[in-house]
Protein backbone atom coordinates (compact mmCIF):
# COMPACT_ATOMS: atom_id res chain seq x y z
CA UNK A 1 0.00 0.00 0.00
CA UNK A 2 3.05 2.28 0.95
CA UNK A 3 4.35 1.74 -2.79
CA UNK A 4 1.03 2.65 -3.89
CA UNK A 5 0.80 5.65 -2.69
CA UNK A 6 4.26 6.86 -3.03
CA UNK A 7 3.65 5.86 -6.84
CA UNK A 8 0.37 7.79 -6.79
CA UNK A 9 2.19 10.75 -5.38
CA UNK A 10 5.16 10.99 -7.53
CA UNK A 11 2.73 11.12 -10.90
CA UNK A 12 1.05 13.74 -9.93
CA UNK A 13 4.12 15.78 -8.68
CA UNK A 14 5.19 14.47 -12.77
CA UNK A 15 1.85 16.17 -14.22
CA UNK A 16 2.24 19.27 -12.10
CA UNK A 17 5.69 20.01 -13.32
CA UNK A 18 3.92 19.25 -16.75
CA UNK A 19 1.11 21.78 -16.01
CA UNK A 20 3.40 24.33 -14.79
CA UNK A 21 5.53 24.00 -17.86
CA UNK A 22 3.22 24.32 -20.43
CA UNK A 23 3.65 27.39 -22.23
CA UNK A 24 0.68 30.01 -22.00
CA UNK A 25 -0.66 32.21 -24.92
CA UNK A 26 -0.15 35.84 -24.96
CA UNK A 27 -3.07 37.77 -23.34
CA UNK A 28 -2.59 41.49 -24.36
CA UNK A 29 -5.24 41.61 -20.72
CA UNK A 30 -1.73 40.38 -18.91
CA UNK A 31 0.62 43.11 -20.04
CA UNK A 32 0.62 47.11 -20.43
CA UNK A 33 3.38 47.81 -23.14
CA UNK A 34 2.37 47.10 -26.52
CA UNK A 35 3.12 47.31 -30.42
CA UNK A 36 0.50 49.12 -32.60
CA UNK A 37 1.14 48.59 -36.24
CA UNK A 38 -1.12 50.52 -39.28
CA UNK A 39 -4.19 48.65 -39.93
CA UNK A 40 -4.45 46.98 -36.50
CA UNK A 41 -8.00 48.05 -34.50
CA UNK A 42 -7.12 49.60 -31.13
CA UNK A 43 -7.65 46.26 -28.52
CA UNK A 44 -9.41 47.19 -25.07
CA UNK A 45 -6.22 46.29 -23.56
CA UNK A 46 -4.44 49.86 -24.97
CA UNK A 47 -6.94 51.26 -22.20
CA UNK A 48 -4.65 50.12 -19.58
CA UNK A 49 -1.98 50.43 -21.53
CA UNK A 50 1.47 51.98 -19.49
CA UNK A 51 3.54 52.56 -23.25
CA UNK A 52 2.39 52.06 -26.78
CA UNK A 53 5.37 51.75 -29.26
CA UNK A 54 3.41 53.06 -32.80
CA UNK A 55 4.51 52.57 -36.15
CA UNK A 56 4.56 55.76 -38.03
CA UNK A 57 6.64 55.13 -40.88
CA UNK A 58 8.69 52.95 -42.90
CA UNK A 59 12.06 53.46 -45.16
CA UNK A 60 11.70 50.77 -48.09
CA UNK A 61 13.85 49.14 -50.48
CA UNK A 62 14.14 50.01 -53.87
CA UNK A 63 15.13 53.82 -55.35
CA UNK A 64 15.72 57.29 -53.31
CA UNK A 65 15.53 56.48 -49.64
CA UNK A 66 12.03 58.56 -48.35
CA UNK A 67 10.12 58.27 -44.91
CA UNK A 68 6.51 56.75 -45.88
CA UNK A 69 4.17 57.56 -43.40
CA UNK A 70 1.86 54.64 -42.67
CA UNK A 71 -0.97 57.11 -40.54
CA UNK A 72 -3.49 58.16 -41.58
CA UNK A 73 -3.64 60.67 -39.29
CA UNK A 74 -1.59 62.07 -35.89
CA UNK A 75 -2.26 59.33 -32.63
CA UNK A 76 -3.82 61.28 -29.92
CA UNK A 77 -2.68 59.31 -26.81
CA UNK A 78 -3.19 61.06 -23.37
CA UNK A 79 -2.48 58.06 -20.35
CA UNK A 80 0.22 55.90 -22.46
CA UNK A 81 3.80 56.68 -23.52
CA UNK A 82 4.11 56.38 -27.00
CA UNK A 83 7.06 55.92 -29.67
CA UNK A 84 7.04 56.86 -32.52
CA UNK A 85 7.96 53.48 -34.58
CA UNK A 86 10.04 54.10 -37.77
CA UNK A 87 10.38 50.12 -39.58
CA UNK A 88 13.46 50.37 -41.87
CA UNK A 89 14.80 47.99 -44.91
CA UNK A 90 17.93 50.35 -45.63
CA UNK A 91 20.18 52.41 -43.30
CA UNK A 92 21.53 55.12 -46.44
CA UNK A 93 19.23 57.60 -44.66
CA UNK A 94 19.71 61.01 -46.19
CA UNK A 95 19.21 64.94 -45.16
CA UNK A 96 15.77 64.74 -46.74
CA UNK A 97 15.05 61.45 -44.69
CA UNK A 98 15.69 62.80 -41.29
CA UNK A 99 14.00 65.91 -42.00
CA UNK A 100 10.90 64.06 -42.00
CA UNK A 101 11.63 62.35 -38.99
CA UNK A 102 12.12 65.38 -37.15
CA UNK A 103 9.31 67.15 -38.23
CA UNK A 104 7.47 63.86 -37.08
CA UNK A 105 8.91 63.63 -34.22
CA UNK A 106 7.28 67.41 -33.67
CA UNK A 107 4.00 66.80 -34.83
CA UNK A 108 3.38 63.88 -32.44
CA UNK A 109 4.55 65.44 -29.67
CA UNK A 110 2.46 68.85 -30.49
CA UNK A 111 -0.56 67.06 -30.79
CA UNK A 112 -0.30 66.65 -26.95
CA UNK A 113 1.39 62.95 -26.61
CA UNK A 114 3.96 62.02 -24.01
CA UNK A 115 6.70 61.20 -26.93
CA UNK A 116 9.13 58.87 -25.28
CA UNK A 117 11.56 58.88 -28.51
CA UNK A 118 12.40 57.11 -31.93
CA UNK A 119 12.49 53.63 -32.32
CA UNK A 120 13.78 52.30 -34.70
CA UNK A 121 12.65 48.72 -35.99
CA UNK A 122 15.59 46.97 -38.01
CA UNK A 123 16.60 43.30 -38.57
CA UNK A 124 20.31 43.78 -37.75
CA UNK A 125 22.00 40.42 -38.04
CA UNK A 126 24.66 39.43 -35.41
CA UNK A 127 27.42 39.22 -37.22
CA UNK A 128 27.16 42.48 -38.50
CA UNK A 129 26.35 44.44 -35.39
CA UNK A 130 29.61 47.06 -35.96
CA UNK A 131 28.10 48.34 -38.96
CA UNK A 132 25.12 48.82 -36.74
CA UNK A 133 26.19 50.75 -34.51
CA UNK A 134 28.00 53.35 -36.48
CA UNK A 135 24.75 53.79 -38.11
CA UNK A 136 23.22 54.58 -34.45
CA UNK A 137 26.37 56.92 -33.94
CA UNK A 138 24.74 58.86 -37.00
CA UNK A 139 21.37 58.22 -35.73
CA UNK A 140 22.31 60.36 -32.07
CA UNK A 141 23.91 63.12 -33.56
CA UNK A 142 20.71 63.64 -35.38
CA UNK A 143 18.63 62.96 -33.16
CA UNK A 144 17.00 66.47 -31.38
CA UNK A 145 18.47 66.89 -27.63
CA UNK A 146 16.93 64.68 -24.90
CA UNK A 147 15.36 62.23 -27.70
CA UNK A 148 15.96 59.04 -26.36
CA UNK A 149 16.49 56.10 -28.72
CA UNK A 150 14.97 52.15 -28.81
CA UNK A 151 15.72 50.17 -31.30
CA UNK A 152 14.72 46.12 -32.45
CA UNK A 153 16.82 42.97 -31.88
CA UNK A 154 16.91 39.75 -32.71
CA UNK A 155 16.97 36.59 -30.89
CA UNK A 156 20.66 35.61 -30.90
CA UNK A 157 22.25 39.33 -30.12
CA UNK A 158 22.66 37.62 -26.50
CA UNK A 159 23.86 34.02 -27.44
CA UNK A 160 26.08 34.81 -30.41
CA UNK A 161 27.00 38.94 -30.53
CA UNK A 162 29.96 40.21 -29.95
CA UNK A 163 30.12 41.38 -26.16
CA UNK A 164 31.88 44.22 -26.72
CA UNK A 165 29.99 45.57 -29.63
CA UNK A 166 27.25 44.85 -27.44
CA UNK A 167 28.47 47.17 -24.69
CA UNK A 168 29.18 49.52 -26.94
CA UNK A 169 25.58 49.65 -28.00
CA UNK A 170 24.83 50.36 -24.25
CA UNK A 171 26.36 53.28 -24.97
CA UNK A 172 24.51 54.88 -27.72
CA UNK A 173 20.44 53.54 -27.26
CA UNK A 174 18.29 53.37 -24.26
CA UNK A 175 16.91 50.14 -24.89
CA UNK A 176 16.56 47.12 -27.21
CA UNK A 177 13.11 45.29 -27.53
CA UNK A 178 14.08 41.20 -28.64
CA UNK A 179 11.65 40.02 -30.89
CA UNK A 180 10.42 36.44 -29.91
CA UNK A 181 8.24 35.69 -33.32
CA UNK A 182 7.71 35.66 -37.12
CA UNK A 183 4.49 36.71 -38.86
CA UNK A 184 1.48 35.55 -36.13
CA UNK A 185 3.97 32.51 -34.87
CA UNK A 186 6.37 32.42 -31.61
CA UNK A 187 9.88 31.10 -33.13
CA UNK A 188 10.17 27.49 -31.68
CA UNK A 189 13.01 27.16 -29.87
CA UNK A 190 12.87 30.41 -28.81
CA UNK A 191 14.34 29.35 -25.29
CA UNK A 192 17.72 27.74 -26.11
CA UNK A 193 18.34 31.84 -27.19
CA UNK A 194 17.36 33.47 -24.12
CA UNK A 195 20.40 31.28 -21.80
CA UNK A 196 22.48 34.03 -21.47
CA UNK A 197 20.01 37.08 -21.74
CA UNK A 198 20.67 37.82 -17.84
CA UNK A 199 24.20 38.89 -20.02
CA UNK A 200 22.72 41.15 -22.42
CA UNK A 201 24.93 44.59 -21.65
CA UNK A 202 21.90 47.13 -22.12
CA UNK A 203 18.21 47.56 -21.37
CA UNK A 204 16.17 45.36 -22.84
CA UNK A 205 12.76 44.12 -22.62
CA UNK A 206 10.97 41.04 -25.08
CA UNK A 207 8.90 41.64 -27.64
CA UNK A 208 5.96 38.91 -28.04
CA UNK A 209 3.27 38.09 -30.63
CA UNK A 210 -0.77 38.28 -29.67
CA UNK A 211 -1.79 34.75 -29.12
CA UNK A 212 1.54 33.59 -29.25
CA UNK A 213 3.12 30.52 -26.96
CA UNK A 214 5.37 32.05 -24.13
CA UNK A 215 7.11 30.31 -21.09
CA UNK A 216 9.20 32.40 -19.31
CA UNK A 217 12.96 31.61 -19.44
CA UNK A 218 14.66 30.61 -16.27
CA UNK A 219 17.59 33.47 -16.79
CA UNK A 220 14.84 36.42 -16.91
CA UNK A 221 14.49 35.84 -12.90
CA UNK A 222 18.08 37.12 -12.53
CA UNK A 223 18.20 39.58 -15.34
CA UNK A 224 19.17 42.87 -13.96
CA UNK A 225 18.10 44.78 -17.20
CA UNK A 226 14.75 42.89 -18.09
CA UNK A 227 12.56 45.95 -18.64
CA UNK A 228 9.24 43.75 -19.29
CA UNK A 229 7.60 42.65 -21.93
CA UNK A 230 5.87 44.57 -25.34
CA UNK A 231 2.83 42.24 -26.99
CA UNK A 232 2.92 42.96 -30.68
CA UNK A 233 -0.90 43.51 -31.42
CA UNK A 234 -2.23 41.39 -34.02
CA UNK A 235 -5.86 42.30 -36.36
CA UNK A 236 -8.14 39.54 -36.71
CA UNK A 237 -7.24 36.96 -39.97
CA UNK A 238 -9.41 37.61 -43.02
CA UNK A 239 -9.77 36.88 -46.29
CA UNK A 240 -8.63 39.65 -47.75
CA UNK A 241 -4.82 38.87 -46.47
CA UNK A 242 -2.69 38.34 -44.03
CA UNK A 243 -1.90 40.18 -40.21
CA UNK A 244 0.72 43.18 -40.35
CA UNK A 245 4.21 42.47 -41.19
CA UNK A 246 6.49 41.74 -37.82
CA UNK A 247 7.92 44.88 -35.98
Amino acid sequence: MRRHWAALLVVLALGACQRAEAPQRVDPARYDQFFLWAGVPPAPALARAREVYILGGEIRRGGTARLVDMRAGLPHVRRAKIWLTVRAERLDWDARVWDAIRAMLERWRAAGNRLEGLQIDFDAATPGLDRYRAFLEQVRRELPPGTRLSITGLLDWSANGDPAELARLAGLVDEVVIQTYQGRTTIPGYATWFRRIDTLPLTHKIALVEGGEWTPPAALARDPRFAGYVVFLLRPPSPAGPGPRRP
